[in-house]
């Protein structure tokens, strides 16, 4: 790293456990980004600071008014823009030393498969169960690891989901695709904003981990959080013998 790399990531550099060699393995680092809402948002403004070297961010919609009191990457002015656009321009600003692409679309199919196959992770920042479905079977499929949250009304959830470990349940393991509530999103129930900014914060922190070695990540439990009560839970997910996508997998 250069002198002024040094000095820019110096505060986790002095961190035991991360340190210079963590801090490199984010620079060589390809994490593609499903959802530029408000989970995506801070998940893809930290990771930028942190000095991941490459992200893809991937979304089809575009910025409007009421995205505004969460999704915290866009601004006034970015009304009308596609939200990568607007995401990629804020986490540029944020650190110019970095490579941002965009995936303007609905990812699907094939697209999916070879975003997620040009990635070192994956964070789930979807807003629907047909794309984590989709999302989780192409991470088994290619063995990468998923960082997945949700959140809704003043409720959030993360798990990551690791098939290079045998002992790793994935999405599959803990949702059924005929889950009954499918169609509720903020714009129906309504979501805190300051909610979906932790969910994300927190992925992030889970996708610096595994990519860096640091700490422990939280593959194999469920972090609950309740910001209501500010009550956090933490349980522990077990495969799934019968599991659709991942049983049989030995991991690598």
């Amino acid at each position: 790293m250069q002198d002024e790399e040094l000095l820019r990531y110096s505060r986790h550099i002095l961190l035991p456990g991360l340190d210079v060699a963590g801090q490199e393995q984010l620079l060589a680092a390809t994490v593609l980004i499903v959802g530029l809402g408000g989970l995506g948002c801070p998940a893809a403004l930290y990771l930028a600071a942190a000095g991941v070297g490459r992200l893809v961010l991937a979304d089809h919609d575009r910025v409007e008014l009421s995205n505004l009191q969460r999704q915290i990457a866009h601004d006034t002015a970015a009304i009308g823009l596609s939200k990568v656009a607007s995401a990629r321009a804020r986490c540029l600003a944020l650190n110019p030393d970095i490579s941002v692409d965009c995936l303007d679309k609905r990812l699907s199919g094939q697209a999916l498969f070879d975003a997620v196959s040009s990635s070192d992770l994956v964070l789930d920042c979807s807003d629907n169960f047909d794309t984590r479905f989709a999302i989780n079977e192409a991470c088994v499929a290619l063995q990468k690891p998923l960082v997945s949250g949700a959140a809704i009304r003043s409720e959030g959830q993360l798990s990551v989901f690791d098939p290079r470990r045998a002992d790793s349940p994935c999405y599959r393991c803990l949702y059924s695709p005929d889950v009954g509530d499918e169609a509720l999103n903020c714009s129906e129930a309504g979501v805190l904003g300051p909610i979906v900014g932790v969910i994300g914060s927190l992925q992030a922190t889970e996708a610096i981990k595994l990519l860096s070695g640091y700490g422990e990540p939280l593959t194999g439990r469920l972090l609950l959080l309740d910001g209501a009560t500010m009550e956090c839970r933490n349980l522990k997910l077990a495969r799934d013998p019968a599991c659709a996508v991942c049983a049989g997998r030995t991991g690598s």
